[in-house]
């Protein structure tokens, strides 16, 4: 068991499910047990993921001294993360609404409320810090002020800048430049992903990237070891909404890269763990233990 420390966001979710994109204007619709709200946000799948995979993760987030905190406590509890790190520092908490079609293709809509101007306290940190063999620090702002001390610590960084399109991106620049593993997604990248990745280790320091590529699989690189390897899609049961595959990606690579330093293997049932879970509506639904991942992984890999 790794104990890794995680900032990133919680927030509230909502997931509606609708007939397709793009959508044609109608005063009302009733989609019956098609709208669905869970406790989310990158920080939180992140952490339960790797819960669940029997980490023991200490998720620093703040969210708001509104109506969701009991909720939101309740769920952390209910998940078996630790509420400690988890302050009100907030008046409202973030909230997202994603649209999903029958093909799992979803958009997502995210409002901040204002937690991008506020900082999650330093003595806290410091403390979770003190307990963590790697540190995930999530694209959010109150994140990004602790890269240095992260660093400083001797502690390695991993981050997911998700949808990117420019090594110079003026908002994700620092969490790219600090970090030891670097995931991404290939929607908005400017060249091929090959392409992209020998850029990002020639450009920043990271020795590990992964380049999630969707219904078309994984692609991978390691400084290190000089591997360059295009990962084939995993299909283990229908597609719901793809809400979440690539935190689960990325939580589930670090579970397994932490304890056998295999970039190849870790992708691999990364990618299982992502293609499982997606089958499910909320982004924070639908991840495996390991015990039975390894199960739908040998059936898929080992056959």
């Amino acid at each position: 068991m790794a104990r890794i420390l995680v900032s990133g966001l919680v927030n509230i979710e909502t997931v509606l499910q609708i007939d397709g994109f793009p959508i044609e204007y109608f005063p009302v619709r009733f989609p019956f047990f098609g709208v669905h709200s869970t406790i989310s946000g990158v920080g939180f799948n992140i952490a339960k993921a790797l819960t669940t995979l029997g980490e023991d993760v200490y998720l620093c987030s703040i969210i708001g001294n509104d109506i969701h905190q009991t909720q939101i406590y309740e769920a952390l509890l209910d998940a078996r993360i630790n509420p400690e790190w988890v302050i009100d520092g907030s008046n409202s908490t973030p909230q997202s609404v994603i649209l999903f079609d029958p093909n799992g293709k979803r958009q997502i809509h995210v409002d901040l409320k204002d937690i991008q101007q506020k900082q999650y306290p330093q003595k806290k940190f410091e403390e979770a810090l003190a307990l963590a063999s790697l540190a995930v620090l999530c694209n959010i702002n109150f994140s990004r002020g602790y890269l240095a001390k992260t660093k400083l610590a001797g502690i390695p960084i991993a981050t997911d800048v998700h949808s990117i399109s420019c090594l110079e991106d003026e908002y994700n620049y620092d969490f790219m430049a600090a970090a030891d593993i670097l995931f991404c997604s290939d929607e908005l990248l400017p060249c091929e992903p090959e392409e992209w990745a020998d850029k990002v280790l020639s450009r920043f320091r990271a020795n590990v990237v992964v380049i999630g590529l969707g219904d078309k699989g994984a692609y991978l690189a390691v400084r290190d070891r000089a591997i360059r390897e295009k990962l084939d899609p995993v299909y283990t049961r229908p597609v719901v909404n793809s809400i979440g595959a690539g935190d689960a990606l990325f939580s589930c690579f670090l579970h397994y890269y932490l304890a056998t330093k295999d970039a190849s293997l870790s992708l691999r049932k990364a990618m299982v763990f992502a293609s499982y879970k997606i089958g499910e509506r909320g982004a924070a639904e639908g991840f495996l233990p390991e015990r039975d991942l390894e199960i739908i992984y040998a059936k898929n890999y080992l056959a």
